[in-house]
């Protein structure tokens, strides 16, 4: 017997499952894990996150590993080798803008200790339950933050689902196995 899950659970995508069971709202606090997690919601804005999940074998590849130290040194060679590449999404502004947000992650980490802490300031290291949503008061203050710090592509929605991916909120839905 199949384990209830969240409505957008596809079935019969076994990565989505293995995403939606032991990843999504799992608190990360990992420095690299986040990283990731920032730049595969960067590239999902607009597309779905099945798209970019099915093609994150690849993105960690491309993106060295998600080494925010490696990604802040990719240059315009770099830059054409990622746009030539036809198994990650290729997309010259959301490109530049995860070089662009490396060098604003290392910075942030550089000025708060690290990522989560800052991450976890906000919330003030709580986990929040809530669904049903697509941003709150929350994602806005981080991306409103994010954005002055030079991140691009960090608009409410995209941070929203990050803090989903990094377990910051926690939006199993009524009924799932998980909630």
């Amino acid at each position: 017997m199949q384990r209830p899950r969240c409505h957008w659970c596809n079935l019969n995508n076994p990565l989505y499952v293995a995403y939606h069971d032991e990843e999504w709202c799992v608190p990360v606090h990992d420095e690299r894990k986040l990283f990731e997690l920032l730049v595969l919601e960067t590239f999902q804005s607009g597309l779905s996150w099945e798209c970019v999940l099915n093609k994150r074998k690849a993105f960690r590849k491309a993106f060295e590993g998600f080494d925010p130290v490696k990604v802040a040194r990719f240059d315009e060679d770099q830059i054409d080798a990622l746009l030539a590449n036809p198994d990650i999404i290729r997309h010259r502004a959301k490109i530049a803008a995860t070089i662009e947000n490396a060098k604003s992650f290392l910075q942030i980490q550089r000025d708060e200790g690290s990522f989560d802490a800052y991450i976890l300031s906000f919330s003030k290291g709580r986990i929040i339950r809530e669904n049903h949503r697509v941003r709150s008061p929350l994602s806005d203050a981080i991306s409103k933050d994010l954005k002055s710090r030079g991140m691009k592509f960090v608009g409410s929605v995209t941070i929203y689902s990050f803090l989903q991916a990094i377990g910051v909120l926690n939006s199993h839905e009524p009924g799932c196995w998980l909630s």
